[in-house]
């Protein structure tokens, strides 16, 4: 099994879709189910092992550091700052390469929250992964067992576990859950500039480099004020 001891929490958004939740604060230290949500991210970085955390700043960035300084792992986060310019997932990976090294790490949303099984999805993450066969690894949601997301799917499965693209098809039977193992190498040559991360996966999945892992939890999309809602009614049920 691959020892994964960096991690990075991608919580620079603009958070435009949680207001009014969003008004005086960052989506990253909106509270649902008793922690804000960048704190469901480095508590599930914790168990997994990881032992340093990189998390990009930039909508309310002053909040966000005080909290980060406050935070009982505090030692182990460093801020990538945006503050100039948010910069989307991919241009915030690329910005924050020189603090991720040269290994495998993790990249989490901080708008993905489930309640771990027996057996931890980063944990089953860390098992599936394949240096050798594998680029990106990323963490699936089953449809059928997701709250919160309202689009059609983004990828079906392959028996190898390679990913596909929906592309033209109605529906997909996956839904992207907002954790990867990415190697930092992939990024080599891309300018710290505003683009998404599935610009990085179009062009590996042609090439059979991004794998899936179907997750066994279940997987509460957090992304509005009524994902809210509905993610504290389940947590709480």
């Amino acid at each position: 099994m691959t020892r994964i001891v960096t991690g990075m929490a991608l919580a620079a958004g603009l958070g435009t879709r949680m207001r009014p939740l969003t008004n005086d604060r960052p989506k990253a230290l909106v509270e649902v189910g008793g922690k804000v949500l960048l704190d469901w991210a480095l508590d599930r970085f914790g168990a997994a092992g990881v032992e340093r955390t990189i998390i990009n700043v930039h909508h309310f960035a002053d909040a966000m550091e005080a909290h980060i300084g406050a935070h009982p792992r505090a030692a182990s986060l460093t801020v990538s700052d945006e503050r100039d310019c948010v910069l989307e997932t991919g241009g915030g990976v690329v910005k924050a390469l020189p603090l991720l090294g040269e290994d495998p790490v993790f990249i989490s949303n901080i708008d993905a929250i489930w309640v771990d099984g027996p057996e931890p999805e980063l944990e089953r993450m860390r098992t599936a992964w394949d240096p050798e066969r594998m680029d990106v690894l990323l963490l699936l949601a089953p449809m059928q067992a997701t709250l919160g997301f309202h689009g059609a799917g983004d990828f079906f499965l392959g028996d190898d576990g390679r990913v596909a693209w929906r592309g033209e098809a109605e529906r997909a039977p996956f839904a992207y859950a907002g954790v990867q193992i990415m190697k930092p190498s992939i990024m080599a040559g891309r300018a710290a500039t505003r683009f998404s991360m599935t610009e990085v996966w179009r062009d590996l999945v042609p090439r059979g480099r991004v794998f899936g892992l179907p997750m066994q939890s279940f997987w509460m999309h957090v992304g509005d004020p009524a994902a809210v809602a509905a993610a504290e009614a389940r947590l709480t049920g």
